[in-house]
C-alpha cells in the first residue's frame, strides 16, 4: 500500500488530502473519504484503518480529505472543499465514489447534491457510515450518543437558523432529491442516529435512487468506521457500482 500526502488550496485554505493506494499497476477508481468529528474535529490522520480497507479492498485510490472545521469555517466552507477535492480526483482516477463517516457522510451527501447541480465532477456511487443528516434533530432514537452533543456540533456548523434549511445541509427536508447516484448506507443498531439514517434511505427509494441498507448489531456509532463487516459491506458496495465486479459475498459472513 502507498501513503502519500498532498494539499489543496481552496478559498485562501489549506486543504490536506491523504491517499492510499493499492500496489496495483493500470488505472483505479477513486473514492473520497470524509472523516467524521460533528463536523468541528477529526482529521485525514484518523481514518487510516477504512481508507487502507477500502483501497485494498474495491481496489481503489482513496483519498482522505481534511475539510475545513466549524465553529472557524461553517457550512457551506466544508462541502466546498469536498467539491473541489471531488475535481481533482476526478482528474486522476474514475469512476469516482464518495464515502463518509458522521459529519463525514453528511458532507458525503452534501457532495453528490452540489455536484448534481453544478453538472460535475460525476460519482457513481456513495456509502455512508452512521451519518448525521438531520440538523433539526426530530428523528433520533434512543440508542447510544449524545443529541446534545449533535446539537452543539449543527450550531457550530450552521450558525445562522435559516441554514438549517438550506438542501444540502437537510438533506432529509431536500424535495430534490433525484439524479443522486447509488448509495449504501450503515446504520448502527443502537445508534441514536440510526432512525435518521435509515428515514434518509426510504426518502431515496421514494426519488428512485437505487439504494441499499445494512444495519449492523453489537458495534456503536463510533466503532462503525472501523467495523470491518461495515467496511466489507462498503468496499463490495463500490465494486459492484464502481468496477462492475460481482459482489464478494463471502466477506460479509
Amino acid at each position: 500500500m502507498e501513503r502519500s500526502r498532498t494539499s489543496l488550496r481552496v478559498e485562501g485554505r489549506e486543504v490536506p488530502l491523504c491517499l492510499y493506494r493499492p500496489a496495483l499497476s493500470g488505472p483505479l477508481p477513486g473514492v473520497l473519504y470524509f472523516h467524521g468529528g460533528g463536523f468541528t474535529s477529526g482529521s485525514v490522520e484518523d481514518v487510516e484503518v477504512p481508507a487502507m480497507a477500502l483501497a485494498e479492498s474495491i481496489p481503489a485510490l482513496v483519498v482522505a480529505v481534511g475539510y475545513a472545521l466549524a465553529p472557524a469555517h461553517p457550512f457551506p466552507a466544508a462541502v466546498e472543499d469536498a467539491h473541489a477535492a471531488a475535481l481533482w480526483l476526478a482528474e486522476r482516477a474514475g469512476p469516482l465514489g464518495v464515502a463518509g463517516h458522521d459529519a463525514g457522510g453528511h458532507v458525503a451527501v452534501s457532495l453528490t447534491l452540489l455536484a448534481r447541480d453544478r453538472g460535475g465532477p460525476e460519482i457513481a456511487a456513495q456509502a455512508l457510515l452512521g451519518p448525521m443528516l438531520d440538523p433539526s434533530l426530530t428523528r433520533v432514537g434512543d440508542g447510544e450518543g449524545s443529541v446534545t452533543d449533535c446539537a452543539r456540533c449543527y450550531r457550530a456548523y450552521l450558525p445562522e437558523a435559516a441554514l438549517r434549511l438550506h438542501p444540502y445541509a437537510a438533506p432529509l427536508e431536500s424535495r430534490r432529491l433525484g439524479r443522486l447516484p447509488p448509495i449504501m448506507i450503515a446504520t448502527a443498531q443502537n445508534d441514536v442516529l440510526r432512525p435518521e439514517a435509515e428515514s434518509y434511505a426510504a426518502r431515496l427509494i421514494d426519488a428512485g435512487v437505487p439504494t441499499e441498507v445494512t444495519r449492523f448489531a453489537g458495534v456503536s456509532h463510533a466503532g462503525l468506521a472501523q467495523h470491518a463487516p461495515a467496511l466489507a459491506a462498503a468496499a463490495d458496495f463500490f465494486r459492484r457500482r464502481l468496477t462492475g465486479a460481482h459482489p464478494d459475498t463471502s466477506s460479509h459472513r
